[in-house]
């Protein structure tokens, strides 16, 4: 039988675990506070400004919160009244405007006959009148039933909307209920943010058509 020796004591907990584990903590509170402090408003316009210029269509402020890290669509709101402002204080001749749900870059109305002038060779992408017209009414009257389009027009509408339908500015919204169920259409988000409308609240009323 072995004799027994004594066992030496175990040596004492090393304190340097715990010290790097509150470093570690700290440096990861930092890091956070660093990630949630709200940019400087010059940082945040700069970065507003930066992706709305680089798409063509609207988008909106929760996503260019998403993109610009700007912790929120209230912070993009206000860069887009300081970057507004900005703009009409050094007559640029653009502006944020809200379109479709979101916003985007639009030429004010007075440079509009410039811009056209560099489309002007793009007249097949053009609406022709008749088709014009069925937008309108079904802008103004959707939901709206294909014979309640023909019955305003006084004629057959059929390939119209389907050139609409196939531009992206019109589409079903469901169908009446009425016999046959027929279907009904209405405008498409394309439509607003084609003519820089926010909503169809932003229609022109109908005393504003008529003036001369």
């Amino acid at each position: 039988m072995a004799a027994m020796t004594d066992t030496p004591p175990p040596p004492p907990p090393d304190e340097t675990p715990d010290a790097d584990a509150d470093a570690s903590r700290e440096g990861e509170a930092t890091t956070t506070a660093t990630l949630t402090a709200p940019l400087e408003p010059a940082v945040l316009d700069g970065r507003v400004e930066a992706v709305l210029m680089a798409t063509e269509r609207a988008i909106p402020a929760a996503k260019i919160s998403e993109a610009c890290q700007a912790g929120g669509s209230k912070p993009v709101n206000e860069a887009i009244d300081r970057l507004n402002a900005f703009y009409v204080q050094h007559k640029r001749s653009f502006r944020i405007e809200p379109v479709a749900g979101g916003y985007q870059i639009l030429t004010v109305p007075e440079f509009g006959e410039y811009v056209a002038a560099l489309h002007r060779g793009r007249a097949d992408n053009r609406l022709s009148p008749s088709a014009l017209e069925t937008l309108a009414i079904i802008a103004y009257k959707q939901p709206i039933m294909r014979a309640d389009i023909e019955a305003i027009r006084g004629v057959a509408c059929g390939e119209v909307i389907r050139s609409l339908m196939e531009r992206h500015l019109v589409k079903i919204t469901g169908r009446a209920e009425e016999i046959g169920r027929p279907m009904l259409y209405g405008t498409t988000k394309t439509f607003l943010e084609i003519f820089g409308l926010a909503n169809l609240k932003d229609l022109p009323k109908a005393e504003e058509l008529h003036k001369p």
